[in-house]
């Protein structure tokens, strides 16, 4: 801080020398910008676990669900048989732990297209958001 002494009638003057507080503030100012790209930038979560007490049904397990139609009535849901009349609920009961609700439908090729296009719509009433149509090609992983 320095003083200046002037003559005059006013007296004395004081001026702040304010350069000292200007170099402390840049230097904070600094370290503070060094710092900063350290802290962590996301939050610290805990992934719930399933309890050992559950038990996961082999159809959780297995992410893929593919309806196969099959000539004279007959369906598959993966290779498990089923009827019309069974398919909307089995599909409501399997889908109804997963978040992602997608399967696949699988017609022989001597399955008309309203039987592929029923087993669609029935998989729609039952909740799953993505129907997919799978192909020889497609299961030969073409």
């Amino acid at each position: 801080m320095g003083m200046q002494v002037g003559g005059g009638k006013a007296g004395t003057v004081v001026d702040v020398n304010v350069v000292p507080l200007i170099d402390i503030l840049l230097v904070l100012i600094i370290i503070f910008m060094v710092i900063t790209p350290l802290t962590p930038k996301g939050l610290e979560a805990l992934v719930p676990q399933p309890s050992k007490d559950q038990q996961q049904t082999p159809d959780l397990e297995n992410k893929t669900v593919v309806v196969q139609v099959m000539g004279q009535d007959q369906l598959k849901i993966n290779n498990e048989e089923a009827t019309w009349d069974s398919l909307e609920p089995r599909l409501e009961e399997i889908f109804k732990e997963r978040a992602e609700k997608i399967a696949f439908v699988k017609g022989d090729d001597k399955v008309m297209f309203r039987d592929v296009a029923r087993a669609i719509d029935l998989m729609r009433a039952a909740g799953i958001d993505k129907v997919g149509l799978m192909t020889a090609k497609l299961e030969a992983g073409q």
